[in-house]
């Protein structure tokens, strides 16, 4: 347990005392100083206060930093893929079926509880230092953090558009050329479960260019400038190129014609949206170097991509 005291200045006076601790207080999101506030963590002379109450100026905030468990995750003993790991973050390449934190229906066998594992001190950080997901059947590169402070600047990298995330999706179509689309996306109001374009969404947007073309499909290259849930499948799909394999997106496998049985073989027995997280670029939390990783595509696109590209020889 550690105490801190923080003297607010007069010249925040009449500031709201959570957007003044925040200024005081760099190394913390906000959320997480209101949520101090809130629990009693944060006291001025002994009493409790309310974020939205205005400093008067020179006011003494006592501040509690208690080292517990912000969940009751458990640790388990599940493979990773360390790319990168330093004192400050750890870049993962997560397999596809990998849910990435507990929740309905998936309480155990997560991302966060092999991270729980890996580095027991993530049990301190909320969500176990995870700042962005990947859906359970992507794979691909993530970034977590090890400390607060890293959390706290890379949930902000994200949330001002500076991580660059560069995707590899097999879609259906012949795609002539690139574009992007930039339609907000929502909960499907015919079916909750699902995303979609919609006015009443948030903003979206996904670049999008060829990679290979093939005859009927296309190796696609998507870059995010934003985060929505399944953004890319459901942008790729509203533009006519669904991603092979989306059972949520892509409706029924569809063969070419004169599909080789191979080919037909291939595509029934891809049972996953044929996405991954290809390239990761952010800068580093604490130094600021701009830092970037590659993942090669996994197996099950490869050996896709190869059949094909013999379809199509």
């Amino acid at each position: 347990m550690k105490m801190l005291k923080i003297i607010i200045p007069d010249r925040m006076s009449g500031s709201r005392l959570d957007s003044a601790l925040s200024e005081m207080l760099p190394d913390y999101s906000r959320s997480k100083i209101t949520a101090w506030i809130k629990s009693g963590d944060a006291l001025i002379n002994d009493k409790n206060f309310k974020p939205k109450d205005k400093s008067n100026g020179t006011e003494a905030v006592f501040l509690t930093l208690n080292q517990k468990q912000n969940n009751d995750w458990i640790a388990e003993k599940i493979p990773l893929n360390i790319f990168y790991e330093d004192e400050d973050i750890i870049v993962i390449n997560k397999q596809f079926g990998l849910v990435t934190h507990p929740g309905a229906g998936n309480w155990t066998g997560t991302l966060a509880n092999a991270l729980l594992y890996y580095d027991p001190a993530l049990s301190k950080l909320d969500r176990a230092g995870i700042v962005h997901r990947l859906d359970k059947n992507t794979s691909g590169l993530m970034v977590i953090a090890r400390n607060e402070k890293s959390q706290k600047y890379l949930v902000e990298q994200l949330q001002n558009h500076s991580v660059d995330r560069e995707y590899s999706a097999i879609v259906y179509g012949h795609m002539i050329a690139g574009g992007t689309v930039d339609e907000p996306i929502g909960r499907d109001p015919k079916d909750r479960v699902k995303q979609a374009v919609s006015t009443s969404g948030k903003d979206a947007t996904t670049h999008y260019r060829a990679i290979d073309r093939f005859k009927s499909h296309t190796h696609v290259k998507a870059i995010l400038e934003t985060g929505r849930t399944h953004q890319i499948r459901v942008h790729l799909s509203y533009v006519g190129h669904s991603l092979i394999g989306d059972p949520m997106y892509g409706g029924r496998v569809r063969f070419p014609k004169k599909a080789s049985e191979e080919l037909k073989e291939a595509l029934l027995n891809f049972k996953r949206q044929a996405l991954h997280s290809k390239k990761l670029t952010l800068n580093h939390p604490i130094s600021g170097e701009s830092m970037s990783w590659k993942a090669p595509l996994p197996d099950d696109m490869t050996a896709l991509l190869e059949v094909l590209k013999k379809f199509d020889s």
